[in-house]
């Protein structure tokens, strides 16, 4: 055996670890890693710094916002839940109502509706491109008609006004996710369960609505994170009653000043329910936005 027949595998070994793609993939993903955390961390830092206000004292903001707290201190917690002439509790109490509200209302608009339009042909394809130019118009453009409209039938400053506002603009997002999602679905299931005798109705809710489970739960949580940040809808069409956390924030603007850590404190207080909301419902919530993403 000759030396050249020894140093053979060896050759032959450093030219696999060289035509590896494993490293280059491992290092491209840590690079993505670290855009993405450098993304996700610029997008938020309002929020951890709305954070870091809320535990300095008057003096420390007025010095430094942006530096950490010396003197910790959650006196503007305690001012935003406990202090006269703010009911926190009921501005949370009150988006809470609102976005599960909408929520509920997309949902039972949405689901039935879009089958219909997609399985049953009903109105024809062009809803869905409807739906999404109407989902491309700013919800300025429909501030006027809707503070007429409610003043007129009495849905002025209610829950079940806003409610409506809110599902109003968000039912064309919904019936867009679930149009792909229903579409995904092989025809040939629904049609084994008519073969069984199940009606359309059966159908709907014993076959299809299990195989949207992550797309609903998707729609759920943008729904209720939209319906819960609203502003504009709350400051035209509401005045006291149906005040939201949003709305109930600028409270703190007076006209002695701005009282910037018990709006921080208000901030923080109020995103909490939608951030906690999407971190649990994440599985879903991607899974459901992905449908219809890949065809073959």
């Amino acid at each position: 055996m000759t030396t050249e027949t020894l140093a053979r595998p060896a050759k032959d070994r450093a030219r696999s670890a060289a035509s590896d793609p494993r490293p280059l993939r491992s290092g491209r993903r840590w690079l993505f890693t670290v855009l993405a955390a450098l993304v996700a961390l610029i997008v938020n830092v309002p929020l951890l710094n709305a954070a870091l206000v809320s535990f300095k004292p008057d003096g420390e903001i007025a010095k430094n916002p942006l530096a950490l707290p010396a003197s910790p201190t959650l006196d503007h917690y305690a001012n935003v839940l406990y202090a006269s002439g703010y009911d926190f509790p009921r501005f949370f109490l009150n988006s809470a109502l609102i976005a599960v509200g909408t929520v509920v209302v997309v949902l039972v608009i949405a689901i039935p509706a879009t089958y219909a339009i997609v399985r049953l042909g009903f109105g024809g394809r062009w809803i869905i491109s409807s739906a999404s130019g109407l989902r491309l118009l700013p919800a300025i453009f429909f501030i006027v008609p809707f503070f007429l409209l409610f003043s007129s039938l009495g849905l002025q400053d209610t829950i079940q006004g806003l409610i409506a506002a809110n599902a109003f603009l968000n039912l064309p997002l919904a019936i867009i996710l679930l149009s792909s999602a229903v579409g995904d679905i092989p025809q040939e299931i629904e049609e084994a369960a008519a073969v069984d005798g199940a009606s359309i109705y059966r159908t709907l809710g014993s076959v299809v609505m299990p195989l949207l489970a992550p797309t609903v739960v998707a729609v759920s949580v943008l729904v209720f994170i939209f319906s819960w940040n609203d502003y504009l809808f709350a400051l035209v069409l509401s005045t006291s009653n149906a005040t939201p956390v949003t709305l109930g924030a600028a409270n703190f603007i007076t006209s002695t000043g701005i009282r910037w850590g018990d709006i921080s404190a208000a901030s923080v207080l109020s995103t909490l329910p939608p951030l906690l909301f999407a971190v649990f419902a994440q599985r879903y919530l991607v899974s459901g936005l992905s449908s219809g993403a890949v065809k073959g």
